[in-house]
């Protein structure tokens, strides 16, 4: 298990761009897949992008790619993800997460460690 705490939500007109990080614990950080997804209102949580612990391979829901980017910097224990060109539809609770490094990791199963949560809203 790894304690993780999101950060970098908030507040942005659409077409704006968001930084979420997401900061590990633990010494083992780039053994895990790190996946982000999120939760829109009266929505179930959904799939955003996951990325393998040597950050060569990445994976990304099909709404956001081209517009978002995951990274990480296994140094600093911490993942990220990048939201460029946001739209209204992009407004939820941002989650990261940590699994097992099993590919793809799409499914929320293949996780054992989330965050709290961040809320990103976005407005037209």
């Amino acid at each position: 298990q790894v304690q993780l705490v999101e950060s970098g939500g908030g507040l942005v007109q659409a077409g704006d761009s968001l930084r979420l990080s997401c900061a590990a614990s633990g010494r083992t950080f780039s053994w895990f897949v790190m996946g982000w997804f999120r939760r829109a209102p009266g929505k179930e949580r959904e799939f955003v992008a996951a990325i393998r612990g040597s950050a060569r391979t990445t994976d990304y829901a099909y709404s956001v790619k081209g517009r978002f980017t995951i990274s990480r910097d296994n140094a600093k224990n911490t993942a990220y993800l990048q939201m460029n060109s946001l739209k209204p539809e992009d407004s939820a609770v941002y989650y990261c997460a940590a699994g097992t490094p099993i590919w793809p990791a799409t499914r929320e199963e293949r996780y054992q460690s989330w965050g709290q949560g961040t809320q990103v809203t976005v407005s037209s």
